[in-house]
């Protein structure tokens, strides 16, 4: 996180995790934390002097216990939100191919949904504009 003029920038970042039916999985944030309830992209902070892709290589293990390599993270788009407490920035990679079979390892609900689907799930504010860019990419 930054300070610029008053305003917290954080920086996190998030990805598409597409299997071979060409959907993308979605975590639902957990209770007790900020917009609980709600579905989004893996992923999570970047931390000082971290990379996004690395960032993203060490959340998906952390997270999914999946591997990533970097080769297989490709930039698509990113979001740029203000909430009242700061203004997120979140690049999106989208990523086919992983080792291991993602699985809840923090105990948060995952699920695999069609792109089009994803509109019809309550996701955050800055998740839910990249959903056109997803639909564009991968069809409904």
């Amino acid at each position: 996180m930054t300070e610029s003029a008053g305003v917290r920038l954080l920086l996190v970042v998030a990805v598409a995790l597409v299997d071979a039916d060409g959907r993308v999985l979605l975590a639902q944030r957990p209770p007790g934390k900020q917009l609980a309830g709600l579905w989004e992209f893996p992923g999570g902070k970047v931390e000082p002097g971290e990379r996004p892709e690395a960032t993203l290589i060490r959340e998906l293990a952390e997270e999914l216990g999946i591997t990533v390599e970097e080769p297989c993270l490709a930039p698509l788009t990113f979001a740029s939100h203000a909430y009242p407490d700061f203004h997120l920035l979140m690049p999106l990679y989208v990523c086919r191919r992983w080792e291991g079979t993602p699985r809840s390892l923090e105990g948060q609900a995952l699920r695999w949904v069609r792109p089009r689907a994803l509109r019809d799930l309550p996701m955050p504010p800055a998740d839910a504009p990249l959903i056109p860019f997803l639909i564009d990419l991968l069809g409904p």
